[in-house]
């Protein structure tokens, strides 16, 4: 598709390489950032739609399984697929991420095999992979208390030498994921401050998504959230989170800012969540079948797809054999999930602490009491 530079663009009007109908955006303020793209080629590119068909088809096998049973909560991420694909792409194999609890996409950028996700929703343990080896922390539940945590490795990778060393394979920054609700809680302020006058390699990325379960955006702020990092002197960006190209081509240039010795990046991702919250919520409580249109007709894959339609980089074949991938991971997904067993209720207390801790071991010693007791009264001892 033919693109037209256009006039300069506000700053509050988010970061834009390709419009909804998949047209390529040109203006004077892109220009920088398409260049960050312009070295993708056609695999990358195809590779970009690829992802996030994949994380959707595990998304919505994920929210059909907790439906039927087999998982006690979901966070669905549909709708947000560019917001992780485009950021966790653009990371390099050393830089570490401290998701929420809605990053299944960023998850899967960073190696994570997706079924292993859902053993934290099935409550089998805290989460199913190696922080250490996928270089991508466990979940976090507890809203934006993990931008603090990512801001303190941050300032630990800065102080081990890390960072400015000039070598891409070395330089190390960190990214933290968090929802608008979570710029509501202290602890974003307090990461954002502590990032600031300490140079951090972080890049604190906000997804967005319009709802904090049921509170609007326009009640948590009444200017957009990016502008909230100038106040602490962070440099920020707003960018269309349903843009794969274009969060691809922001993260970028934050991260090689936090690499490079610049500091800190705050990145607000403008997506929605077109899914609920969780699976107990009913977003038809608190917002309209014409706002859900809206951004529907805004869906991050569509626009990809129309994208690499239009430049001749994808068919019929194509689609059919991504399906195809996509089913066998959807069907790979239920095999697994169904397949995990029921963990023994004393499991709690593996892993709350990396040592022994004199309080879980006496509430565990107890509890192993508790349950020896019924057993006693079903074989007629009591």
């Amino acid at each position: 598709m033919q693109s037209t530079e256009g006039p300069q663009v506000d700053e509050d009007t988010p970061l834009q390489l390709l419009a909804p109908d998949g047209s390529r955006v040109a203006d004077a303020r892109n220009a920088p950032y398409r260049a960050r793209v312009a070295d993708l080629d056609a695999d990358a590119l195809r590779g970009l739609l690829r992802d996030m068909v994949l994380v959707r088809a595990f998304d919505t096998e994920a929210t059909s399984l907790q439906r039927q049973g087999e998982l006690a909560l979901y966070a669905p991420l549909l709708g947000q697929e560019a917001a992780q694909i485009g950021s966790g792409r653009a990371m390099a194999p050393q830089d570490m991420v401290f998701p929420s609890y809605r990053e299944h996409g960023v998850a899967y950028t960073r190696g994570v095999d997706l079924p292993h996700v859902l053993q934290l929703f099935r409550g089998i343990d805290h989460g199913g992979w190696d922080s250490q080896a996928h270089n991508f922390h466990l979940y976090t539940l507890v809203i934006g208390s993990h931008a603090l945590h990512a801001t303190g490795y941050a300032m630990g990778v800065q102080r081990d030498g890390l960072v400015g060393t000039g070598d891409p394979a070395t330089d190390t920054a960190v990214v933290a994921y968090f929802g608008d609700g979570a710029t509501s809680q202290g602890d974003v302020s307090e990461a954002l401050g502590f990032a600031a006058v300490n140079n951090a390699p972080v890049v604190l990325f906000c997804q967005n998504n319009q709802w904090a379960i049921s509170v609007p955006t326009a009640k948590q702020s009444r200017v957009p959230i990016y502008r909230r990092g100038a106040g602490f002197g962070v440099p920020s960006i707003r960018v269309d989170g349903n843009d794969v190209l274009a969060v691809y081509a922001a993260t970028q240039e934050a991260l090689e800012r936090a690499r490079t010795g610049g500091g800190p990046t705050f990145i607000e991702a403008v997506t929605y969540r077109m899914g609920a919250h969780t699976t107990s919520d009913d977003p038809t409580r608190y917002r309209t079948a014409e706002e859900e249109q809206h951004w529907r007709d805004r869906d991050p894959i569509d626009r990809m797809r129309a994208y690499l339609v239009a430049e001749g980089l994808w068919d019929d074949a194509a689609q059919a054999e991504l399906d195809a991938e996509a089913a066998a991971l959807g069907e790979r997904v239920r095999t697994y999930v169904k397949g995990l067993g029921r963990p023994a209720a004393s499991s709690m207390f593996d892993h709350v602490y990396a040592t022994d801790h004199s309080l879980v071991t006496r509430e565990s010693a107890w509890f192993a009491d508790y349950e020896a007791s019924f057993a006693e009264t079903q074989g007629g001892h009591r």
